[in-house]
């Protein structure tokens, strides 16, 4: 552990809590840099403007964050500091006896090359680039590293010329120029207001692409998009997507990119996806760099959506940001609402909201069941990088969601503009947000505020009437949600739920001005009334996932195929899919259990001829409607997790609708088929995903004519989509097609990092019983490197967490592996280390042996001398969970 001592006793780390925030007690209004890069060792002078808050006492010490770097000097106003002026601590230092203002000068050294946790300054690959968010910056220089303190940068560069011909930061270019010793500088200024986990900066021999946008005003914005010489051509997606998304956001909210130049670098080493940097975002090279042959459907599709959340926090989140980071889903749900809408805008709404779900019920509700559960504003954390997660993002983002629908798009619309305006220049906090909506629309919203603070995923239960004599129907609705670490007792949440009704014919009831309804559910019960329907309606219930809730209604199997077939809304009719699907899974799980044979899924077999069958159908629908239920949300399903009963079922439930179907998947797959050149477009790739599901419902037979299929597809076609798909599905059986195809894809990629990241994660994913020692022998393959965070991802995680089958081998072999790993990369970077823990965090849900041993693997972790705060915090609560 990383503990803390005082007074000789060992003590653990520490919560920081959202009661105790206090404003800062100094301020700093300018702040200038200059570094003189290298990667070995880097020196920074830090000139800062300081000047005490009004509000603070004249005694009041300075106290600076500041980490694992070297103090050279300090200067205030001119004098030069001595050791007994000041204090220093691995955390902090401090200073007390400052007037008023004054200008403070420090020097420090920090060493890029050795940064493994890659926070702050690091190298990447020749590359030298910053991650600051959220604390990164304290690794850099001493500063009041917090987002409430906003200053103005002028930052200047100093390198070797050939080392490091491009030198970026952000906001505009203002002068540049040679030095002497082969060296060069540039000079950087941001016009803006920023907080210090905003700042970045880039240095490397980096080439680029250049474009323009016109802004709605008639200004000229430069665009960039820097990365190595051998990756530029696959830069032209990502830029076509920057420029749909300034588009979009003047469109739809009004707002307009501000600075002369617009930049992106694409960086290998990286611990997030991608970061707004005001001006200067540095992405994950995975989520910018794609070409037809080298990125799937879906890495292009991931490209356009994380392009567009970080140029829409130029508003939401940069202009105005966080007053402290337990609002961090003030700029990420927010911001996450509006690439969800970009994304549906650009491409099908229907399967944008399928998957956004898909995502949420996967793995916030599994969060919201977790020790690690949280409100979408956290109450505490010992380490804020924990708190990353889908609750801030995705909750959050549904949360927005939920507000722009109780106020309609007109009057969220108004509201924005009125939060932009007013807070502009600030950092906020998320009640700030929900009283513009207030103010903007009239509206009280107190209660809905519950969404904010209380932790967990509401269940609703729902029961119904008909009544044939009045002729009306009533809707009777129970909320209630289950206590979560530290919040026992909820009260209830305002919650939106969208219903409509369908007659016996599978038609839409009209519902006074349309046909869906929206009802305000406030209170712990409520009965809703619906009057002058003729017969006993089907009701249709959370039409467009209305709300982050679960849905506790009986439901027969005739009832869901007939919601399946005729609902008019997208989201319900694939729901009802999965909903009998869940129905006939469980059912093989429990005769799993009990040593009975498993029933045959037939129901659910001729619900999905019939939805294969539909000539109307849209085509990205059928394949998500083709796609059971995936291992991990089934075990959310389950009271214990049995992990072999959960993998039989499933397994069992594909290979009868494949034998049973195979004819219509094979016909249906020929159906897809095309010699067109691939293009990126939303009927194409609807096509592409169809196919593939086809195919691996054929493979799944297990007769040669379909894994000769699979690998005739995997050397002909001329797109990753359709090559990934066959070496995915060939990659679970033992067959010779396997071997030679993971062969031929590593010969042919084995310079594309992107692309081995994919050939790494296939063979993680393995179904196959030897797919441990698989994995340990890539551990020391050439292209794997543990100080790698998307190598990691591709097959340590990937392993850990999507692999359910062979991780929890109930020999415990997969659990040992695991705490090897976990011990070992914790000490490189333990922002990875903590997410990869959460793999056994809810060893409670599991049956035994696996729930034994994988506490004990957990007790085994943190007994470790220096475990990182990361780590700890995971832990610990898991633990106690």
């Amino acid at each position: 552990m990383d503990l803390n001592t005082k007074d000789g006793i060992e003590q653990s780390p520490q919560a920081i809590f959202l009661k105790d925030y206090s404003p800062p007690a100094y301020f700093i209004d300018e702040i200038k840099l200059e570094f003189d890069l290298a990667a070995g060792k880097t020196i920074v002078s830090n000139n800062m403007q300081v000047r005490r808050n009004e509000t603070s006492d004249s005694t009041t010490e300075l106290i600076l964050d500041g980490q694992l770097m070297e103090l050279i000097s300090i200067d205030i106003d001119g004098n030069t500091l001595t050791p007994a002026d000041y204090a220093v601590s691995d955390e902090n230092l401090t200073i007390a006896n400052l007037p008023e203002s004054f200008n403070l000068q420090i020097v420090t050294e920090i060493h890029p090359d050795k940064n493994t946790a890659l926070e702050g300054l690091y190298a990447s690959s020749s590359m030298l680039c910053t991650q600051c968010e959220a604390q990164g910056f304290r690794r850099i220089t001493y500063f009041l590293d917090r987002p409430d303190v906003m200053s103005r940068y002028q930052v200047k560069l100093i390198a070797d010329k050939k080392t490091y011909p491009v030198l970026l930061s952000n906001g505009n270019l203002i002068e540049s120029g040679d030095m002497d010793n082969r060296r060069h500088y540039a000079l950087w200024q941001d016009p803006s207001l920023k907080p210090s986990y905003l700042f970045a900066l880039v240095a490397g021999d980096l080439a680029h692409i250049e474009d323009h946008f016109t802004t709605m005003s008639g200004r000229d914005v430069m665009l960039r998009l820097y990365t190595e010489a051998e990756n530029i051509h696959k830069c032209t997606h990502a830029m076509d997507s920057l420029k749909q998304s300034m588009l979009w956001d003047e469109q739809t909210y009004g707002r307009e990119y501000d600075l002369d130049i617009y930049m992106i670098v694409a960086v290998n080493d990286f611990n997030m996806g991608a970061m707004e940097n005001k001006g200067l975002n540095i992405f994950n090279a995975s989520c910018v760099l794609a070409s037809p042959e080298t990125a799937t459907d879906d890495d292009y599709y991931r490209i356009q959506s994380i392009i567009g959340h970080e140029y829409f926090h130029n508003w939401s989140g940069n202009r105005v940001t966080c007053r402290d980071w337990f609002q961090l889903s003030l700029k990420e749900g927010f911001t996450v609402f509006r690439d969800q809408e970009f994304s549906s805008d650009l491409n099908s709404r229907a399967v944008q909201r399928i998957d956004d779900v898909d995502v949420l019920r996967i793995h916030q509700f599994a969060e919201d069941s977790s020790p690690m559960a949280h409100p979408v504003r956290p109450d505490h954390f010992i380490e804020i990088s924990n708190f990353y997660t889908v609750t801030v993002y995705n909750k959050g983002a549904e949360v927005v969601r939920m507000l722009n629908n109780l106020v309609g798009r007109e009057g969220f619309r108004k509201a924005t503009d009125l939060y932009f305006s007013r807070h502009d220049g600030q950092a906020v906090t998320c009640d700030d947000f929900v009283a513009a909506i207030e103010e903007a629309n009239n509206i009280n919203l107190d209660q809905f505020k519950n969404w904010y603070s209380q932790a967990g995923t509401p269940t609703l239960k729902i029961n119904t009437h008909y009544d044939s004599d009045k002729q009306s129907y009533t809707l009777t609705v129970t909320q209630s949600t289950a206590p979560t670490p530290g919040q026992n007792d909820k009260a209830p949440f305002h919650i939106p739920l969208a219903i409509g009704l369908l007659d016996n014919e599978g038609n839409d009831m009209s519902l006074g001005t349309d046909t869906t309804k929206v009802l305000g559910l406030t209170e712990a019960k409520q009965d809703f009334v619906f009057d002058n329907i003729k017969q006993s309606p089907v009701l249709s219930v959370l039409r467009g996932f209305s709300a982050p809730v679960k849905i506790d209604m009986p439901r027969g199997e005739d009832e869901l195929a007939f919601l399946l077939a005729h609902d008019s809304d997208p989201f319900n009719r694939w729901d009802a899919g999965q909903s009998l699907a869940l129905q006939e899974l469980l059912r093989q799980i429990k005769a799993h259990q009990n040593n009975e044979p498993l029933p045959e899924p037939h129901a659910l077999t001729e619900a999905l001829s019939r939805a294969m069958a539909d000539t109307d159908i849209d085509k990205a629908l059928l394949s998500r409607i083709l796609s059971l239920p995936g291992e991990s949300y089934l075990a959310d399903q389950c009271e214990q997790v049995h992990v072999e009963a959960i993998y039989h079922a499933r397994l069992f439930t594909r290979r009868h609708i494949a034998t049973s179907l195979k004819d219509q998947f094979a016909n249906l797959y020929e159906q897809q088929t095309s010699s067109a050149e691939y293009d990126f477009n939303q009927t194409d790739m609807a096509r592409r995903a169809l196919k593939n599901t086809c195919l691996s419902y054929l493979v799944e037979t297990e007769l040669d004519e379909y894994f000769t299929l699979c690998f005739d597809q995997f050397n002909l076609a001329d797109n990753m989509t359709e090559v990934q798909a066959a070496l995915n599905i060939l990659s679970n059986y033992d067959v010779p097609y396997r071997k030679q195809a993971l062969e031929l894809f590593y010969n042919k990629w084995s310079a594309d990092q992107q692309v081995i990241e994919k050939w790494l994660a296939i063979q993680a994913r393995s179904r196959l019983p030897d797919t441990l020692t698989n994995i340990k022998k890539l551990m020391q393959h050439e292209s794997f490197s543990m100080t790698n965070p998307n190598k990691v991802r591709a097959l340590l995680a990937t392993f850990c967490r999507a692999n359910p089958i062979r991780f929890h081998n109930q020999d415990g072999s997969g659990y040992e592996f695991f705490t090897e790993q976990v011990i070992t990369l914790d000490k490189l970077n333990p922002q990875i280390t903590a997410r990869l823990i959460q793999a056994i965090a809810r060893w409670q849900r599991y049956a035994e042996p696996n729930q034994t041993m994988m506490k004990t693997q957990l007790e085994k972790i943190i007994s470790v001398d220096g475990l990182s705060k990361d780590s700890y915090e995971v832990v610990e609560k898991s633990l106690a969970g």
